[in-house]
């Protein structure tokens, strides 16, 4: 269903965040004999979408690797309240030492598997694809986006290094939208690395569409404009180059810019404006 990120970079994440968290060392989990063994179940509170079985792993893996985890869902998974997601086995101080850092990683990518999954299911009678942005929480970038897929989303650019989006700032240093669209064609002809690399433009006006479309430009990005302008555009532009909308986007307002026939919406609330998926991880003794 979606493509899996390499597992060198979700341990990165993790050790990333366990250093934060244990430091030089766990002072309550000494507390537990070395050698107790225990088990624990994670527990959804509420309904919602699943993501993030890797981190959570990798973030008991990382700790000791004798901690077993038996899955009964996977990513991109719709649960219920009070559904177990899975059973933990193993030695008491890692389950205590890592439980913090694995439930922070799944209700934060359940958080923005859930939330894409309410927009996609809202616009589902459209063709309309929901995009992300770059709007990530700093040093999750792969592991949101990874999210939004499991919530049936499509992700934009990763970053500033596999496409190219020419906004108002670029054009005003350019001196025009087709100045700076042959300036980013010529780049990207000339450099191997960049060679698949789309170009788009941001315009805020029907008469900056109509010079962007003269360029050849892939993607032209309609910036806060009514959904009257956005069919208009639509219409001018006649299939000439895709059409992504933003701006004032919510779950309120996106299926009337669906039906205004552009094939993209991105959405930064997706990876920003998001409440961690409520999950509990009950520990019931010792094995």
């Amino acid at each position: 269903m979606t493509t899996k990120i390499p597992i060198e970079e979700i341990q990165q994440d993790v050790r990333r965040a366990l250093e934060e968290d244990i430091g030089s060392g766990d002072l309550t989990a000494n507390l537990i004999p070395e050698n107790s063994q225990g088990e624990a179940s994670v527990i959804s509170r509420e309904d919602a979408v699943i993501c993030g079985l890797a981190w959570f792993e990798q973030s008991f893996q990382l700790l000791d690797s004798e901690v077993n985890i038996q899955w009964q869902v996977v990513d991109g998974e719709q649960v219920k309240a009070n559904q177990i997601l899975c059973t933990l086995h193993g030695p008491s101080r890692a389950l205590l030492s890592g439980e913090r850092t694995a439930l922070n990683f799944l209700q934060t990518l359940s958080a923005t598997a859930s939330l894409t999954r309410r927009y996609v299911d809202v616009v589902a009678a459209s063709k309309v694809q929901i995009l992300d942005t770059r709007k990530t929480i700093p040093g999750l970038r792969q592991a949101q986006k990874y999210a939004v897929r499991c919530g049936g989303g499509h992700n934009h650019r990763m970053g500033l290094y596999d496409a190219i989006l020419i906004k108002e700032n670029h054009i005003t240093a350019a001196g025009s939208i087709a100045a700076a669209i042959t300036k980013a064609h010529a780049l990207i002809k000339g450099a191997t690395s960049s060679q698949s690399a789309i170009v788009e433009v941001e315009v805020e006006d029907l008469p900056q569409l109509n010079e962007a479309l003269t360029t050849g430009v892939d993607v032209v990005l309609l910036d806060n404009m009514t959904n009257d302008t956005l069919r208009e555009a639509v219409t001018l532009t006649r299939g000439r180059a895709k059409l992504e909308a933003s701006g004032g986007v919510n779950l309120e307002t996106i299926k009337a810019i669906a039906e205004t026939g552009v094939d993209y919406i991105s959405v930064g609330a997706l990876t920003k404006d998001i409440q961690a998926t409520d999950l509990s991880m009950r520990f019931n003794g010792q094995a």
